[in-house]
């Protein structure tokens, strides 16, 4: 079973400027907890019990915000705010940890995810990407339905969702036989990147979602840089295909690209519709404006 997952997280959002110029853009909040706590909660939701954040320097608030603050729950404990209390204390459960390890040079997703090899050592492991957060439909989350499946055939998983067509030109399109149902996976020949509209191998994109073998981490690191003089997953990903199998998982869910700025504005709307103590009153706000 998958244990470990990556979360790299030393980009520099330069798609959130200019919020992301002094917050880093995985702490800004959608609704009232930071984008990132919503992607370590799927991870934990599907069994990851070690979070491992690529980071660096500027990054601390993230290392901040999943440690404890002894002073701030011993302040709530004194004042009686026991609701806000487990609010802080129950960020993660007590059997998963958050490390993490320096990015010490942009040099690409490839070579993010590298830099967490001497925590992964030979086990497999999952990467998320922050800037994606992935809204359960229902049962198991997504995540959980990729481990499951690298359980049974030990073939790596690439999460993708179903795009239209006339904007297969903006994504990473992966080549397939044929479309598999939601929640299943198929094989997969290759990733084209941001094909023409008209030539594209299938309307199924690419989702920051990878369940990888640890094998992945040996030719990462032979792997010589590609797209913008960078080290990249999916480089990495094409040459493990000459050697195994690697499959698309199409997910169930729904997914929001946080680290665009409409794509935030969406994910508020769905997630703030839906919170437990704010839902009803933003479902009402949201009518009022509409008139």
């Amino acid at each position: 079973m998958i244990k470990k997952a990556i979360l790299p997280v030393a980009g520099l959002g330069t798609r959130f400027l200019p919020a992301s110029k002094s917050i880093p853009k995985e702490m800004v909040t959608v609704v009232d907890r930071p984008a990132i706590e919503y992607v370590v909660k799927e991870a934990v939701e599907a069994g990851i019990e070690q979070i491992i954040l690529v980071t660096h320097s500027a990054k601390a608030s993230i290392e901040n915000y999943f440690d404890r603050n002894f002073e701030l729950e011993t302040t709530l404990e004194q004042k009686k705010k026991f609701d806000i209390l487990k609010e802080i204390t129950d960020i993660l459960p007590p059997n998963v940890s958050v490390i993490s390890v320096r990015q010490p040079q942009p040099l690409g997703l490839g070579h993010a995810v590298l830099c967490a090899r001497a925590v992964t050592g030979n086990e497999p492991f999952a990467v998320l990407l922050p800037d994606v957060l992935v809204k359960n439909a229902s049962g198991k989350n997504d995540l959980a339905l990729m481990i499951q499946r690298f359980g049974q055939s030990a073939t790596a998983q690439i999460m993708v969702e179903s795009v239209p067509q006339d904007m297969v030109d903006q994504y990473g399109i992966v080549d397939v036989a044929s479309s598999p149902a939601e929640g299943e996976s198929i094989e997969m020949q290759g990733i084209v990147e941001k094909p023409p509209v008209g030539t594209a191998p299938s309307n199924l994109s690419v989702v920051g979602r990878y369940v990888l073998p640890a094998r992945i981490m040996q030719l990462l690191a032979v792997t010589p840089k590609g797209a913008g003089n960078e080290i990249q997953l999916t480089d990495a990903i094409a040459l493990l295909q000459k050697e195994e199998t690697v499959e698309a998982y199409r997910m169930k869910g729904q997914t929001f690209d946080c680290g665009s700025k409409l794509g935030y504005l969406k994910a508020v709307l769905h997630y703030g519709v839906e919170h437990p103590a704010l839902g009803e009153d933003f479902k009402s706000l949201i009518k009022a404006l509409a008139i």
